[in-house]
């Protein structure tokens, strides 16, 4: 593989985290090239227009670059993505390499890692904490898992793209990682939400128990971000609720299979289908608040 300051790459899946993080790739100006695509090819001309080319297939994407990155947004997305025709697969060869940084189940990471390696290729998982905001801001905290050598390779973009990266071992470690990661942050989320609830209920200001949980051993930045538009009851998607939901079950889906009890992430799930059900799917998942409203 090239140097990593003359790499060209590649990045496949442009939505709400994928395009601010390209965009961070392309602003870097590390990179020899940085070309792009989205199953909605239009998605792709923001970036044209900013210095990045496009291809109109993940193959093209892959055989045009050292290294391609992709940020799907489910695993039946990620799989499609590489398996497809004129997917990811068609384009690997010997010397390249794919990151996939969409948050997915062990079964699918590996899949994806062993198709990848038989034609030749290095695979990477590369999972991210962090929506929308940390994305475009290059802040995300990125888990990766898979061949040392890529990992070690693309260390400058990930730089690009996140404050901090940690290389957790074999295939599958970062995508259970990942869904450890949003476990806890859904089950967060759903409880906070039932505490602002009752805090309105019984004739409390949701602003005092935001400034009261500010000040004590809860105080987090998620309830910080999220306690205004909960109040106002306004929740423009940087995690969509959808999302949160399919992680909630992958990870109950991975204690099912190592005999993990998970209460409370079930409890959680329950309320995100429920919010689901009212039409919230494509909202920030601190619409989970909507399951607490009769």
């Amino acid at each position: 593989m090239a140097d990593a300051t003359k790499l060209s790459v590649g990045f496949v899946g442009l939505g709400i985290m994928g395009e601010a993080m390209a965009r961070n790739l392309l602003k870097s100006g590390l990179f020899s090239s940085v070309t792009v695509w989205n199953r909605t090819l239009s998605k792709c001309d923001a970036l044209v227009a900013e210095g990045a080319l496009s291809a109109p297939t993940p193959a093209d994407v892959v055989a045009a670059c050292d290294v391609t990155f992709g940020m799907l947004a489910d695993p039946e997305a990620a799989l499609a993505a590489v398996f497809n025709e004129g997917g990811v697969l068609a384009g690997i060869s010997a010397g390249k390499g794919y990151v996939d940084m969409s948050t997915v189940d062990e079964a699918t990471s590996t899949k994806i890692g062993e198709a990848v390696t038989a034609k030749g290729g290095k695979f990477v998982e590369g999972p991210v904490s962090g929506s929308k905001k940390p994305a475009i801001d290059g802040q995300l905290v990125i888990m990766g898992a898979g061949d040392k050598e890529l990992y070690e390779l693309v260390q400058p973009a990930f730089a690009v793209m996140g404050k901090k990266s940690f290389y957790l071992g074999a295939t599958g470690a970062a995508a259970r990682m990942k869904l450890v990661v949003n476990m806890v942050m859904g089950s967060m989320m759903g409880a906070f939400c039932e505490g602002m609830a009752l805090a309105d209920k019984s004739g409390l200001e949701q602003t005092a128990l935001l400034e009261i949980l500010g000040l004590g051993a809860m105080a987090n930045p998620m309830f910080a971000m999220k306690g205004p538009g909960i109040m106002q009851r306004a929740y423009p998607p940087a995690f969509p609720l959808k999302h949160q939901q399919k992680d909630l079950r992958l990870a109950l889906a991975l204690g099912d299979a190592l005999n993990q009890p998970l209460p409370v992430a079930a409890a959680a799930n329950e309320a995100y289908k429920t919010a689901k059900a009212l039409g919230r799917g494509d909202q920030d998942f601190a619409a989970v608040y909507e399951a607490t409203q009769k």
